[in-house]
């Protein structure tokens, strides 16, 4: 019962908030008052302003308070959830109230739809630019076009990008910190990215063309490199006289990203008062202590502005409030609402000018294609990712297709690259782009049998959690023994360097017949992860190249649908859990399934 009150306190306060500007006075006819508070290029270590002017013409006294606006993986969903506009509503709000606001985010929200595969992310900095953020970090799909792309982006940013573990050749990129004044008061802002992107995205963009890696996150198998960037960083901004420290983090809480979860990083580090963290696109809110016994307050807003972040800091007594309001409604809050402002005006432009292409349709479905379980969430009321533990019917889709266009004996499609789903009805071109938003290319190698077997058990390993390298298949089944220990070894960077013990991986079929570990199969998947080692795939390394460079995933989907299956996917995909390729062995939440 508690849990319902609070739930429905917050929609009320964000509804209030929503909803106060047009009381006020704020509206599509008004100046934006954050443009006014925003920090300016040459002052960046500064938010907030005296005597902001209200929609009424009225100079507004501000009350010594600070909110701490915060977002994270937004992976361009500008007009998702809250939207931009409803964000910019909040926070107009907030400052016509007397509030000094700083926005932050906490990394990917430069990909993830089309708003940022066509422009290559060009767009989302704009958007930004245009809500004046005043800090952000690098998420591991920030380097989804590239290292030299992703820099270029960040020179275009008018807010700095922060991070205390991204380096070159053991040299910072960026600043660790960023200490931003307000209200009187010096707030310093500590940036970390997940180790986890030197796999997660393209590794050979953090390699010069001898295949070295230059780039590096402080990566190692300890986590004590990360645990000390941390350190360093907040130690050097407490000795500038920061009165509080939040880091933003990019972590997260999945199993496979250990030992540089938002967990690991707390316990052994001291000083820090909140962790704004992101990654694994959860909503929890948690207070941990750390290294030192100290309680720290942990907090993730989820992903594609479902729900916005804030920490209250009283000019009296310091951090009161650190939480998330959240909007759960399928239509999003500036549609609902008819939210009409500045920010509105902007994101509407920028969309309808990808309307014509996106909205042209290439197939139909008869059934809904799925990523997330149909009906259980966690218990704080996340989905659960079902693509990244267990056979989809949209993971069935995506390895059907690059295995049949190409006529290979097996497929394999990354879960990670899975990010949305495909409902009933037809099936557009922006569709599949925002299904598959990396413009990954297919191709076919040659490999053995045990390469194969090596490959599904470093994808099982983090189960019963989840992970974006988990392996949709097709053309193979096999069962997955979660009982059993994981006995696979990463290295340093993440990759994959052996296979102890007893395996996971049991009873593999390629076809009807069990697989034969000295024989040679024909594969298909996607560049990322077979040439590149995208994920930690090592096991591919070497392997005899048959075709690559011919077709992107999305084409090789897209001729699927119209060729293979005469433009309609049909019953055969009608099972949400696929048509068991994969089976799940001792695990509890199968028996629900």
């Amino acid at each position: 019962m508690k849990k319902r009150k609070r739930a429905m306190l917050c929609l009320l306060t964000v509804l209030a908030l929503l909803f106060s500007m047009t009381v006020c006075g704020y509206g599509a006819e008004e100046q934006d008052s954050r443009k006014q508070t925003a920090v300016p290029a040459e002052n960046e270590g500064q938010a907030g302003n005296k005597g902001k002017e209200n929609g009424e013409g009225q100079d507004v006294e501000k009350n010594g308070d600070i909110m701490i606006l915060y977002t994270s993986d937004i992976h361009c969903g500008a007009a998702k959830g809250f939207g931009f506009a409803g964000l910019s509503q909040i926070r107009n709000t907030l400052e016509a109230q007397g509030y000094t606001t700083i926005l932050v985010d906490d990394g990917d929200a430069i990909q993830g739809e089309a708003l940022g595969t066509v422009s290559k992310g060009e767009t989302m900095i704009d958007l930004m630019n245009a809500m004046h953020y005043n800090v952000a970090i690098p998420g591991n799909h920030e380097f989804d076009y590239g290292t030299d792309r992703f820099l270029e982006l960040a020179d275009k940013a008018e807010y700095p990008y922060i991070s205390c573990n991204f380096n070159k050749e053991g040299k910072l990129v960026f600043e660790p910190y960023k200490i931003v004044e307000a209200a009187g008061k010096k707030i310093a802002f500590v940036g970390i990215t997940t180790p986890q992107t030197l796999t997660s995205a393209n590794p050979s963009y953090f390699r010069n063309e001898q295949g070295q890696y230059v780039y590096g996150f402080m990566q190692d198998e300890s986590g004590e490199a990360l645990y000390k960037a941390v350190q360093d960083a907040v130690d050097a901004a407490c000795g500038e006289g920061a009165d509080y420290v939040y880091v933003m983090a990019h972590l997260g809480m999945e199993e496979g990203s250990r030992p540089w979860t938002y967990a690991d990083v707390v316990s052994h580090t001291t000083g820090i008062d909140v962790i704004l963290d992101g990654h694994s696109h959860d909503t929890e809110q948690v207070v941990m202590k750390n290294k030192d016994g100290e309680d720290v307050v942990r907090t993730a807003c989820g992903t594609k502005l479902e729900a916005v972040g804030y920490s209250h800091i009283s000019a009296k007594d310091g951090i009161v409030d650190t939480n998330i309001w959240s909007w759960n409604n399928q239509i999003p809050a500036p549609e609902l609402l008819n939210i009409q402002n500045d920010m509105r005006s902007t994101v509407d432009a920028e969309l309808a000018g990808f309307n014509e292409s996106l909205n042209e349709v290439v197939g139909r479905t008869t059934v809904d294609l799925k990523i997330l379980d149909p009906a259980e969430k966690y218990e704080n009321g996340s989905s659960v990712r079902l693509v990244r533990i267990t056979e989809t019917n949209m993971g069935d889709l995506a390895a059907d297709a690059y295995r049949a266009r190409t006529g290979a004996q097996i497929g394999l499609a990354g879960s990670g690259s899975l990010r949305t789903e495909l409902l009933r009805g037809d099936i557009t071109y922006g569709n599949l782009l925002n299904l598959l938003p990396y413009g990954n290319e297919i191709c076919v190698i040659e490999v053995t049998g045990q390469q194969v077997l090596d490959a599904l058990e470093w994808a099982a390993r983090a189960l019963p959690g989840e992970s974006g390298a988990f392996q949709q298949v097709s053309g193979i089944s096999y069962e997955i023994d979660v009982s059993v220990k994981s006995g696979c070894i990463a290295d340093e960077n993440s990759m994959c360097k052996g296979i102890e013990g007893p395996r996971r991986v049991k009873n593999v079929k390629v076809g009807d017949r069990p697989i034969d570990p000295a024989e040679k199969y024909s594969l298909a998947g996607s560049d990322f992860m077979l040439l590149n080692k995208g994920d930690g795939f090592t096991m591919f390394d070497g392997a005899r190249v048959l075709t690559s460079g011919g077709i992107t995933d999305i084409q090789a989907l897209i001729d699927y649908i119209t060729e293979d299956l005469g433009g309609i996917v049909g019953e055969t995909y009608a099972d949400p859990f696929g048509q068991g390729r994969i089976t799940i062995l001792d695990d509890p939440s199968a028996a629900m399934r």
